[in-house]
């Protein structure tokens, strides 16, 4: 179950976390990963990690928030059959203290990004007729989450967006859901409590833990294991959906 043998990939953000995770299992499955990263040390670790154990895997330093960039980069690719639009960066701020430039910044990367990659996959898609699509949503898409205004704003366009595309192309034999985590353990986590809390980093990452009713954050191979179920055939009849993994938090936090 869940093979992707002879399945081309292509993963943004994949550096590290989530990503990271994301592209190790595909290539676990039997995809060739295609990394896509603005850092050319976090895409080669990637890259090195896939080809120690696994198939092909290739890393292309892109900006996802440059258009031509992302165009460039995919015709190289050339035809697709599985994108995961993951790349994204974090803020913490309200409405009122949320800076132009940094919305700005959060709107160019996590909602123009996922345009943009899509833009340029789904050409590449229909050349191999048809595929699936994963956009990395979040629970701030569905739930209100303190001092996350400019990061809730774009996962709900990403999450509208999910939508849009599962409606426009169900008859090329395109699906398109999305996933929203809860926290999940990343290095992003680990380094946020290092700047924020260097005295008591590990009393502010339980009380972050426990904000899941489960106890725990998730962890970036558990929102993996998701993403390739929804990648593979034995997914074949579902599109157009949004899959919550966090824990009981949009549902049991009363």
């Amino acid at each position: 179950m869940f093979s992707l043998q002879n399945k081309i990939a292509v993963v943004t953000g994949a550096g590290s976390g989530i990503g990271r995770a994301i592209a190790v299992l595909l290539a676990k499955q039997g995809a060739e990963v295609h990394v896509l990263e603005i850092s050319q040390e976090q895409a080669g670790g990637t890259v090195s990690e896939i080809l120690q154990n696994y198939n092909k895997a290739v890393a292309h330093v892109c900006d996802v928030s440059n258009q031509q960039a992302v165009l460039d980069t995919f015709k190289a690719i050339g035809p697709i059959n599985i994108l995961v639009n993951n790349a994204g960066i974090a803020h913490i701020g309200k409405a009122d203290t949320t800076p132009e430039d940094d919305f700005d910044r959060v709107m160019r990367v996590n909602v123009k990004g996922v345009y943009n990659c899509l833009f340029a996959a789904i050409p590449q898609l229909r050349l191999a007729d048809g595929g699936v699509i994963i956009n990395m949503a979040s629970i701030a898409a569905l739930v209100g989450i303190p001092d996350r205004f400019a990061y809730s704003t774009a996962k709900g366009a990403v999450k509208a967006m999910t939508m849009s595309v599962a409606k426009d192309y169900i008859a090329e034999n395109i699906r398109c859901n999305s996933i929203s985590p809860a926290r999940v353990h990343t290095p992003f986590v680990d380094g946020f409590l290092q700047k924020n809390y260097p005295d008591n980093i590990d009393e502010m990452f339980q009380k972050l833990s426990k904000t899941q009713p489960i106890g725990r954050m998730a962890e970036p191979e558990e929102v993996a294991s998701l993403a390739l179920y929804l990648c593979s055939d034995e997914a074949g009849f579902i599109t157009g959906v949004d899959y919550p993994i966090d824990g009981g938090f949009t549902t049991l936090n009363n």
